[in-house]
């Protein structure tokens, strides 16, 4: 066991969550664990400023930093962030990044294009971060971008209990749906762990942002349909893909997403859809539109990475929280019945 409690610091991307980890390790852990008292300020000129008011010398630190919208803003607040600790002689720093951006760039698609995800994963590395943890990237290969180890967790054990939950543990007529050829991995993870069958919705992109064709791949007459994908930013291609399952005679479709990026018009857009639910985590912080929104629902990571961060800190298996059997007793009190257990 590591000699002294890990410490928890947090730059402004979501200070909801920060304090969310850091209860859960206090109250389920018996560790007094708080947010080190820093100030993360811009100048009048958008330049950040970082100072940390508490003595961090020999500790394991642990920054909880989403680089979401603004994405640039809050990657340099992670970095800037790691610089000060590095100066101040942390033993040792862990970036906590529950949503990274830059992800979906994590290849060149055409000629005289940036593979920005590397480019992201080496400025991290070269900030002095020694190790990321995340969930759910874009595409898991990423990890190979970063040269420091880096734990990518999962939000379909979350999604599997909370699904089992709503459902009320009858899975006969429920099918899991990958909105696209490149998440069938995904869906088929998650619908392993529950035992439902799996379809697939083919969609055509005639370019970014615009989905010209749909096709629904597996028959879904009848079925509840449940999309899981990693990131909604506009929705666009989520409310289309829910109408496609309708057409094709779906009883309903509900959609767990990881990444609730939800930029311009997509909380409108579910709002006036066809689809029942959306759920999605609080990876990113919910806007207040997010959060008013009738058929928007957000599931909490804060168990899982707290429990995750005890488990870098004492140095044990992280994927051990991939399973069902260790994940229960830590959101027992969120989902108290037992339905996971059928």
């Amino acid at each position: 066991m590591a000699a002294q409690d890990p410490k928890l610091i947090s730059g402004n991307a979501n200070k909801t969550l920060a304090e969310s980890i850091a209860r859960r390790m206090s109250m389920h852990r018996g560790l007094q664990v708080g947010l080190v008292d820093a100030r993360v300020e811009r100048f009048n000129d958008g330049e950040i400023f970082v100072e940390v008011y508490e003595n961090v010398r020999g500790e394991d630190m642990f920054i909880i930093q989403p680089t979401s919208r603004p994405a640039n803003d809050n990657l340099m607040e992670l970095l800037v962030m790691a610089d000060a600790l590095r100066r101040s002689s942390a033993s040792r720093i862990t970036a906590v990044i529950p949503y990274f951006g830059y992800a979906r760039q994590d290849r060149r698609t055409k000629a005289r294009t940036p593979i920005t995800a590397k480019l992201v994963a080496n400025m991290i590395a070269s900030g002095g971060i020694e190790r990321v943890l995340t969930m759910d990237l874009h595409a898991a290969q990423i990890q190979g971008f970063f040269d420091v180890p880096v734990d990518n967790l999962y939000a379909s054990p979350i999604f599997a209990l909370d699904i089992l939950h709503q459902f009320g543990g009858d899975m006969s007529d429920v099918m899991i749906v990958s909105p696209d050829v490149g998440g069938v991995a995904r869906a088929r993870e998650l619908a392993t762990r529950i035992g439902v069958p799996l379809s697939i919705v083919d969609k055509r992109r005639e370019k970014a942002g615009e989905v010209a064709d749909m096709t629904v791949i597996g028959d879904v007459s009848g079925k509840k349909c449940i999309i899981v994908d990693d990131i909604c930013d506009t929705a666009g291609t989520l409310c289309k893909a829910a109408e496609v399952l309708m057409e094709a005679g779906a009883l309903e479709v509900h959609s767990y997403i990881t990444h609730g990026v939800m930029s311009g018009p997509a909380v409108e857009r579910v709002t006036n859809s066809v689809m029942k639910s959306l759920v999605i985590t609080d990876t990113i912080e919910a806007t207040e539109a997010v959060t008013n929104c009738a058929n928007i629902r957000v599931v909490p990571t804060a168990p899982m990475f707290a429990q995750s961060i005890l488990n870098v800190w004492h140095g044990t298996s992280v994927s051990s929280l991939f399973d069902t059997a260790s994940l229960v007793p830590i959101y027992e009190s969120l989902y108290p019945n037992g339905m996971w257990g059928r």
